[in-house]
C-alpha cells in the first residue's frame, strides 16, 4: 500500500486526470491592440458575443479589437426638461390663459378690504 500512496500533495491542489478522450468547447481567439502599442489575444467561446474593447493586460488601458471594428455609437436622447413636457400638453394660448387666471387670483388676494382704523394702546398708571 505504501507504494501506491501519493506523498506531498494536497487535496484539490492538482488534478491527476489527463485530457485524453475529452473534447474541448470550440473557441476563437480575438486579438486586441492597446493604444500604447501592446498586442494580445483573448480566447472566447465560438458562440460568445465578442466585445469591442478589453482592458490591456500590460498597462490597463482600453484596447480595441485588432480588426478595428468599432461599434456604432448609440443614439442618446437629450433629457426632456419640465418646459418640454409642459409644451407637449399645452399650447402657448392655453398657458397665457392660465397665467392670466392665476395673476387675477393673486391680485385679488393683495387688494386690502376696507381699511381698519388704527388704535394706539397707552398704558395708564
Amino acid at each position: 500500500m505504501a507504494e501506491r500512496a501519493l506523498r506531498g500533495t494536497r487535496l484539490g491542489a492538482t488534478s491527476y486526470e489527463n485530457d485524453r478522450n475529452t473534447d474541448l468547447a470550440p473557441r476563437q481567439e480575438v486579438a486586441f491592440d492597446c493604444p500604447k502599442g501592446h498586442r494580445f489575444t483573448v480566447p472566447f467561446s465560438a458562440e460568445a458575443e465578442l466585445p469591442m474593447n478589453w482592458e490591456c493586460r500590460v498597462c490597463g488601458a482600453l484596447a480595441v479589437t485588432a480588426t478595428g471594428d468599432m461599434p456604432a455609437p448609440k443614439k442618446i436622447k437629450p433629457p426632456r426638461s419640465h418646459w418640454d413636457m409642459l409644451m407637449e400638453r399645452r399650447s402657448m394660448a392655453d398657458l397665457e390663459e392660465v397665467l392670466a387666471e392665476r395673476l387675477a387670483v393673486i391680485r385679488g388676494q393683495r387688494e386690502p378690504a376696507a381699511p381698519e382704523p388704527r388704535t394706539t394702546h397707552r398704558k395708564t398708571a
